[in-house]
């Protein structure tokens, strides 16, 4: 099959819609369960390229969460804590520890579970019965793996009365070196970007800090791999061999870095004893626990913050409030934390801003007539920052 005809495209209105191969080919791609849409498929193609270099470069089971051309986070299959399953609502899923691919993508859809939230997924490796369990319990809009065990397809064909989209892609599929798009009815040409991206791009470390520990070396791989398929600008922080802020589509780095760093700095609220210690109702499900959680860990400094109605809707008591210094006092702990950047930081504001969520390590292409500005940023903190000189816009 060469061409497959969609519902519509981005939105409604705009029809006829369809992917297909320009030279005749079939599709390197099935359809196994349901009818994925045009952003479904741009999500699909997009994820499934990162997920697969996240597996060569690290040599894991790696999976991520898409939404709207974007990850909200990408992870490999590491073990968890059991406060980091408890944060991701997975610390009730049997034979979680024996699966990386589930771990992976425990991790992924628990980073960020507000944008997460619909997701699109891509898994690197065939998709087990485990993994499964925990996308069929999820809002999800599809999935897209190299396979399916018989077990996990038929957990997936039942999902959403059977119209979830499971597609299959051809693991040993390879695009053409050049790619094309139409804006306005012009047609745009360019190179794929084949940029290998491996611990080559960590030699060129510039602070007076050149230890670049192993991890941080994987995180910061992570962190560069995701950005190569977020759309610019973008900054990402890893820690722990996942993505757990992704800050993107901004047009300038400094509001990449707050939103990426606001994200990260829920992530490592959510694992705090006051969070996990919520006294949810039983029979609360998990998006309602996700807005509350939201709304307890909000800017506000007083405990009227659930004085709506939310709290005693779904919990059974009234919890103690998590003050704006309670919450800058544990964060105040955070270290180890990776930063990536898609281009290099104009500023040394960026660096300002992500040592308060923890950042001990950064990657940048570097190129900035303020590059002394940066490095002395990191200096003053401790940090050791390598320049890749690689560009990863994604657009």
């Amino acid at each position: 099959m060469n061409r497959l005809e969609l519902k519509y495209g981005c939105n409604p209105n705009q029809k006829p819609a369809e992917i297909y191969m320009a030279d005749g080919s079939d599709l390197p791609l099935q359809v196994l369960n349901g009818r994925p849409g045009y952003i479904n498929f741009l999500d699909a193609l997009n994820s499934a390229q990162l997920v697969k270099e996240l597996r060569e470069a690290t040599g894991r089971p790696a999976a991520a969460s898409f939404k709207h051309v974007s990850p909200t986070s990408a992870a490999l299959g590491l073990p968890m804590s059991e406060a980091l399953k408890k944060a991701c609502f997975v610390d009730d899923i049997e034979g979680l520890d024996d699966s990386p691919l589930a771990l992976a993508y425990a991790r992924a859809r628990g980073a960020d579970r507000m944008c997460s939230f619909g997701d699109f997924i891509a898994l690197s490796d065939t998709c087990d019965a485990t993994t499964a369990q925990i996308i069929k319990r999820e809002v999800s809009d599809g999935v897209i793996a190299p396979g399916y065990t018989p077990e996990a397809l038929e957990i997936l064909k039942a999902k959403r009365r059977g119209t979830y989209a499971v597609v299959a892609l051809d693991p040993n599929y390879v695009p053409k070196e050049d790619e094309r798009k139409e804006v306005f009815g012009i047609t745009f040409l360019q190179g794929r970007n084949n940029v290998v991206i491996d611990k080559t791009l960590l030699d060129n470390v510039v602070t007076e800090n050149k230890v670049i520990p192993t991890n941080a070396q994987r995180d910061l791989l992570v962190a560069l791999i995701t950005l190569k398929y977020t759309q610019s600008n973008s900054v990402c922080f890893a820690v722990d061999g996942q993505a757990i802020g992704v800050g993107a589509g901004q047009q300038s780095r400094i509001h990449c870095t707050r939103l990426a760093a606001q994200k990260a700095d829920l992530w490592h609220l959510r694992q705090s004893p006051r969070v996990l210690d919520l006294p949810f109702r039983p029979d609360i499900g998990r998006a309602d626990r996700d807005n509350t959680i939201d709304l307890y860990l909000s800017d506000e400094d007083s405990g009227d913050v659930l004085d709506d109605g939310n709290w005693q809707r779904f919990l059974t008591t009234r919890p103690q409030p998590f003050t704006r210094a309670e919450k800058r006092e544990y964060l105040a702990g955070i270290t180890g934390v990776s930063l990536g950047s898609d281009a290099f930081f104009p500023f040394g504001d960026s660096i300002e801003r992500a040592h308060r969520s923890g950042v001990s390590y950064v990657v940048e292409p570097g190129g900035s007539v303020r590059d002394d500005n940066v490095i002395d940023t990191c200096n003053k903190y401790g940090m050791a920052m390598a320049f890749n000189g690689v560009r990863l816009f994604h657009h």
